[in-house]
């Protein structure tokens, strides 16, 4: 079948739901469900990066929920339609987004008997630790999970990021009153206090980790347990692997597998940060319901 063609039968296979989700403290979400065909063996749920709203993942999802997989996607709060009508004056936790906004949707994907499966994109890997019962979740894949120091850069992403965080970030909030990050093509507008603290986070090699005030919210971290497989391209400038390992490392009680990727040497071509959730990414997604699968599979023995 012509890909074009495959790629459309697959999207008239799942129906999509709109909704909304409630956080704890009562913040709505837009959020969106995807069905397939049949019953699904499993549910999953996708935590996005930052800045990136869930609309990016729709072919990914799509091409899950195809598969038996039902999958929920979301945008965080003060992101896509999550977002109030203005981020002047809104205000909130970056850590919101783990413990209330992912918590959201691990909740309304929890049924009994249904593997639980979390695909974290960047921020979305640092949110596993988050989670307040990350005991609902039974396994996770992650993609450009990173520290953000700008120490595990190449030089040239480290010299840009330096600019962002000392000289336009800086100019542009006191501005706008929140980081315009969508005219800098960087992705959706980020309320001021998701600036101020990944900022602040990507002073330190090991991101929060290495943070003094933060030691109660990392030793969270030892409460994750499930399997996770952390994916980074070696083309990733923000994330590269070694970003990914002094990252991951904060999993002290998971079995993290980490997998590098050569994605050209793989015939996928350039994937850098975002390239994973783009269509020639497909064999990545399959490799990762694979995975999932065996322990699915592992599980039930």
């Amino acid at each position: 079948m012509n890909p074009a063609h495959q790629d459309r039968a697959t999207a008239d296979a799942v129906r999509i739901e709109s909704l909304t989700l409630h956080a704890a403290d009562g913040y709505p979400l837009a959020a969106h469900r995807y069905r397939g065909p049949t019953p699904p063996r499993a549910h999953l749920v996708v935590g996005g990066a930052t800045a990136v709203p869930q609309g990016f993942y729709k072919r990914f999802a799509q091409h899950v929920a195809a598969q038996g997989v039902d999958v929920l996607t979301l945008d965080y709060r003060g992101i896509g339609r999550s977002a109030p009508n203005s981020l002047k004056g809104f205000r909130m936790d970056y850590l919101d987004w783990g413990r209330l906004d992912l918590a959201a949707a691990v909740a309304a994907m929890r049924a009994p008997g249904v593997p639980l499966w979390l695909v974290g994109h960047s921020y979305g890997g640092h949110a596993l630790g988050l989670l307040p019962h990350p005991e609902h979740v039974d396994a996770a894949y992650t993609f450009a999970t990173g520290a953000g120091w700008h120490g595990w850069m190449p030089p040239l992403e480290r010299l840009r990021v330096q600019i962002m965080w000392n000289l336009i970030g800086p100019v542009a909030t006191r501005l706008a009153g929140y980081l315009p990050w969508s005219k800098l093509g960087m992705g959706e507008d980020l309320p001021i206090d998701v600036y101020r603290q990944w900022r602040h986070w990507c002073r330190f090699p090991r991101y929060f980790f290495d943070d003094p005030q933060m030691r109660e919210v990392t030793a969270r971290f030892d409460a994750v347990r499930f399997p996770i497989v952390a994916v980074n391209a070696l083309d990733d400038a923000w994330a590269p692997p070694v970003s990914r390992d002094a990252f991951m490392a904060g999993y002290r009680n998971a079995p993290v597998k980490a997998v590098t990727l050569d994605s050209r040497r793989d015939g996928l071509g350039p994937i850098g940060h975002m390239g994973y959730f783009r269509p020639r990414a497909q064999p990545l997604w399959n490799e990762a319901l694979a995975w999932f699968d065996g322990q699915r599979m592992a599980s039930a023995m």
